[in-house]
């Protein structure tokens, strides 16, 4: 009989040397995504520290960004996985502000999982440091901000969080407010880093936005009691209640909510 040799995780290590950043990206277009990469090694995301994973939808879309991003995550070998489009350049920052965000945020706050660059800190109010088609050099919040989600062009997530997007989510859209509510509930928390980067896409807010937008609201109402979010895209209110989600959801119930909480701020009364 062959004896079996059993190791304590406490003491195990690895063989292999593993990265401290894995880079991954659905893509669409070669060139662009090319380009891409050409812009971190720029800033210091070279191959001693760096690796770059990739799924190709450039002929045929054969995932979607949820089954793609668990994907990754499953096996992407680095300290920290970095999910962000194509279509990002690193033309600001280099390698070492990012490194300092997150030295701040060890300090900050040792249960964050998630960081990224724009997001939603409650329903009307959001927290941003990027470059793209809305405005240059942009800046909203005091940064470190801790957010209820994350935009999705570029999120940094801790491997040792073992996180995932929802398996019965499904398409391109919200899976930043999936990541964040999903670490929320396992009690991580998420931040808007001052990390300046280039986003060449302004967002896309189609037809399969509102589905996706449906299918969250759908997803965790089960969960979740009443709450509005907020995210760079489009607010949202959640709850176990499909009616309540039918008429906090209007566009009008929206506004006046979001104006009711402007002058509240304003009149410095605490939420």
């Amino acid at each position: 009989m062959t004896a079996i040799v059993a190791t304590n995780i406490e003491s195990y290590v690895s063989e292999a040397v593993s990265p401290k950043y894995s880079i991954c990206t659905l893509i669409t277009d070669k060139n662009i995504y090319r380009q891409m990469l050409e812009s971190f090694v720029e800033v210091g995301f070279t191959a001693d520290i760096a690796e770059y994973l990739y799924i190709d939808n450039s002929i045929t879309n054969t995932i979607d960004a949820y089954s793609a991003i668990n994907k990754f995550l499953s096996i992407a070998q680095g300290r920290y996985i970095i999910v962000c489009h194509q279509d990002i350049r690193l033309e600001y920052d280099r390698i070492e502000q990012l490194e300092k965000c997150i030295s701040q945020l060890n300090e900050l706050d040792p249960n964050w999982a998630l960081l990224g660059n724009a997001g939603g800190i409650h329903l009307g109010k959001v927290a941003m440091r990027i470059t793209d088609p809305h405005g240059a050099n942009t800046r909203v919040g005091d940064l470190p901000a801790k957010v209820q989600s994350l935009d999705e062009n570029f999120i940094l997530i801790r491997k040792d969080a073992n996180l995932g997007t929802s398996k019965d989510m499904h398409g391109f859209h919200l899976y930043g407010l999936d990541l964040c509510l999903l670490a929320m509930i396992r009690g991580y928390s998420a931040y808007v880093v001052d990390f300046h980067l280039r986003h060449l896409s302004p967002g896309k807010f189609d037809a399969d936005f509102l589905v996706c937008k449906n299918r969250i609201i759908a997803k965790y109402q089960k969960t979740i009691l009443g709450k509005f979010f907020q995210t760079t895209g489009t607010p949202l209110y959640v709850s176990g209640s499909a009616i309540l989600n039918r008429i906090f959801n209007h566009r009008y119930i929206l506004k006046m909510v979001n104006k009711y909480c402007y002058y509240k701020r304003r009149l410095q009364i605490e939420p």
